[in-house]
């Protein structure tokens, strides 16, 4: 059941009165990982974001210092996923599903005394609706610290495995997902059907994206025929087990600074 993660870490396997005498509940870190099921093109099965996060996850745990509490949530494996819903297999949620499933996780770990709980969202399409139902949480709680952080956007040294395209184009299904889940799943990926596929270019001094700073909305069958949006061909076992290393390093350094945390204070009285 507990899947990469450690059992020592793995939330589920505490026993309710463990969980009411846990010392210090306040700093203790809950983390929620969310991913999605949805299509990766025709080589990676379609569970790729969600194995990505408890991956990552999981090696962070391990490399954890025991001192530090933190536990893993099961992984919410279905996600806001509509953008890739023309290719068959995908399973989407709406916003306000998401959503109230995020606000009610919340508000059970608060029941429970805690008070440090992460999102640790590994989709692509979903980050705004951490980012406001993590503000929601904790204007309903004040004393509840939430973080809604991307698996991807911890300090790692992915890019720098990567050609110069692919650090700028590849966005899903490329280089950096094959590589971490020929790692992960190996025995899931198949390479005989990897391919290199980027979106259509904009005009030369458009200011436009389909990321960035100035995006445009888009379903994925704007950008790919395949699935795929970057170059999966140059993907390897050995870049993935460097990736997954990085990334989760990444995580062992969030997790550390979360426990540490302490929610700033004004001495403004409003």
């Amino acid at each position: 059941m507990h899947n990469f993660i450690p059992p020592s870490r793995f939330f589920p396997y505490l026993t309710w009165t463990e969980i009411e005498a846990m010392p210090d509940k306040e700093n203790v870190v809950i983390i929620q990982p969310a991913g999605a099921i949805e299509q990766h093109g025709p080589h990676l099965p379609i569970i790729v974001d969600s194995a990505i996060g408890m991956g990552v996850l999981g090696k962070a745990l391990e490399k954890l210092d025991a001192s530090i509490p933190a536990y893993a949530m099961p992984s919410l494996y279905y996600g806001k996923s509509n953008e890739h819903w023309h290719f068959p297999g995908t399973i989407t949620l709406s916003t306000e599903t998401l959503s109230a499933m995020l606000m009610e996780v919340g508000d059970s770990l608060y029941r429970s005394g805690f008070r440090k709980l992460v999102f640790m969202n590994s989709h692509g399409g979903q980050p705004q609706v951490m980012q406001m139902v993590a503000r929601d949480l904790h204007i309903k709680y004040s004393d509840l610290m939430v973080f809604p952080l991307f698996t991807w956007r911890v300090p790692h040294i992915t890019k720098e495995l990567l050609t110069p395209k692919e650090a700028q184009l590849g966005m899903h299904a490329g280089d950096a997902e094959t590589s971490i889940i020929l790692a992960l799943l190996p025995d899931q990926v198949k390479m005989e059907r990897a391919i290199a596929e980027y979106p259509p270019e904009q005009p030369e001094g458009s200011l436009l994206t389909p990321e960035g700073k100035l995006p445009f909305a888009w379903a994925t069958r704007d950008l790919s025929k395949s699935g795929v949006i970057g170059d999966a061909t140059t993907a390897t076992r050995e870049k993935g087990l460097q990736i997954l290393e990085s990334v989760s390093d990444g995580w062992v350094m969030a997790i550390k600074d979360i426990y540490a945390f302490r929610q700033p204070q004004s001495d403004r009285e409003c």
